[in-house]
């Protein structure tokens, strides 16, 4: 088979870690597949490059050497501890050097001028990934693989120029990924000792103008599964520290249980409601082509994790496959008499939401029009609310925002609910027994999820009360 193999930042926070990364992938490549290789910055190294941003932002150059010289001992530290043989080493050494350098006249500057711009931003969280593709690249050498490390931009990926939050250019990426890629992978055949396996690095590409950009939240694993997609891959294969999805967080619910297949649909509803899941975008990059996803714990190579499937076959009795939390969110309702009936308030409610880059989780409105609440993570609670006082009150129409920032919202999810009667009355049944109150309930058309807020002290218990309602332990 044709892998595309993606490990994450906690797979590689370590030189063990790449270590068992080329170990993961020499056994990909001794069963006689060709592995394609998407790997993310070392551990924490992301936040630690924001971090530096806004420091440089601030104008603290004084800091800067201190940060840079951490960066670069704990990237040195894995590559001696990654790589054994002493040319291979020095090899990755002299080829990561540079890039301290590189990202020092990069920060130096922001501090000067004052201001991170998203382009400049872009560039410099693009040093994470820069610096772990080598250290990878040279695990596998150090085991006699050969490997060669791209970033995205050198393996072709091509897209708009949105900083940030950037979108391929499908046509051309496609056709200049496959001409860089393809040739790599078929080199001598699959499982043949000259084999070549491509790293390359996740999150960040290029646009049109060369200029670096980043694929926002989930970034590599939107790599991955473009990559999977364009190379026309047979699996993809998502690595984290995580056996795979569960039917609920096992620090809560220590009976839950890794679920063995879902389909993308049951997959993308549980992507946003607190799963260790990938970004919907991602899934759905993957879903066009059918593409199987599996996601697995670099750290227990043996467990075959959960696979992702276009048509997962159901589970027999199984109405509800998993139970979700997200924490840390706030409940806000737009409210007056004067909303009833009057067209555009709903657009208009949102239409500030977005100039504010607010994320709506979920939301409800009544028949009687009178008010509209929404749930939003609870760090935009007050840009939210400033926003919709200030461009909502004072017309006639809307009375009062409020907001309450006690909430969490508890998702139930599975394909078995469509169409099954009383799920709904099961749900708020053991809710009710477990004397939880639910303040709020969405569900969509498409009956695969039921999702409601209770109180952030009650979710736990509303949690482990469904698992044991559905039979999920």
């Amino acid at each position: 088979m044709l892998l595309v193999t993606k490990f994450g930042g906690s797979s590689v926070s370590t030189g063990e870690g790449h270590r068992q990364v080329a170990s993961i992938v020499a056994g990909h490549l001794a069963n006689g597949h060709r592995v394609c290789v998407v790997v993310s910055a070392m551990g924490d190294t992301t936040d630690h490059l924001v971090e530096a941003c806004h420091r440089a932002q601030k104008g603290d150059v004084a800091s800067l050497p201190h940060f840079l010289g951490r960066l670069q001992s704990s990237h040195e530290e894995a590559v001696r501890a990654a790589v054994e043989r002493p040319l291979a080493r020095e090899g990755v050494l002299a080829a990561i050097r540079p890039l301290f350098l590189e990202l020092e006249k990069v920060l130096t500057g922001i501090a000067y001028v004052g201001e991170v711009t998203p382009r400049a931003q872009d560039l410099v969280l693009s040093f994470g990934e820069r610096l772990s593709a080598p250290i990878l690249a040279g695990a596998l050498a150090d085991r006699g693989i050969d490997a060669k490390a791209f970033t995205g931009k050198d393996a072709g990926i091509v897209t708009d120029s949105t900083f940030g939050a950037a979108r391929p250019l499908a046509d051309v990426s496609r056709h200049q990924v496959r001409g860089t890629l393809l040739p790599v992978l078929e080199r001598g055949g699959a499982g043949n000792a000259s084999s070549l396996v491509p790293v390359v690095t996740g999150y960040i590409a290029a646009d049109q103008h060369g200029n670096t950009t980043t694929l926002g939240r989930s970034g590599s694993d939107y790599t991955a599964t473009l990559l999977g997609a364009w190379l026309l891959a047979d699996e993809i294969d998502i690595y984290s520290d995580v056996d795979g999805l569960m039917t609920a967080d096992p620090r809560i619910v220590p009976e839950a249980k890794l679920i063995p297949e879902l389909s993308f649909a049951e997959a993308m509803e549980m992507a946003y409601f607190g799963a260790k899941m990938m970004h919907p975008l991602a899934l759905e990059t993957a879903f066009e082509p059918g593409i199987p996803v599996r996601i697995r714990s670099t750290f227990k190579p043996d467990n075959p994790g959960t696979i992702v499937l276009r048509d997962a076959k159901p589970s027999p009795g199984k109405i509800v496959k998993a139970i979700t939390l997200i924490r840390d969110v706030s409940m806000v309702t737009v409210s007056g008499a004067g909303m009833a009936g009057i067209p555009g308030t709903a657009a208009r409610v949102f239409d500030v939401l977005g100039k504010q880059r607010v994320n709506v989780l979920m939301m409800s409105q009544g028949s009687s029009e009178v008010n509209i609440t929404f749930v939003v993570p609870r760090a935009s609670l007050d840009r939210c609310v400033n926003a919709l006082e200030l461009a909502l009150l004072g017309g006639g129409v809307v009375e009062e925002v409020s907001s309450e920032d006690d909430a969490s919202i508890i998702a139930a999810v599975g394909e078995g609910m469509k169409g099954t009667h009383g799920v709904a009355a099961r749900i708020f049944g053991a809710v009710a027994k477990a004397d939880v109150n639910v303040r709020m309930i969405a569900q969509g058309s498409s009956e695969l999820n039921v999702s409601f807020v209770v109180m952030q002290s009650q979710a736990p218990a509303a949690v482990k009360a469904l698992h044991e309602a559905f039979s999920l332990g």
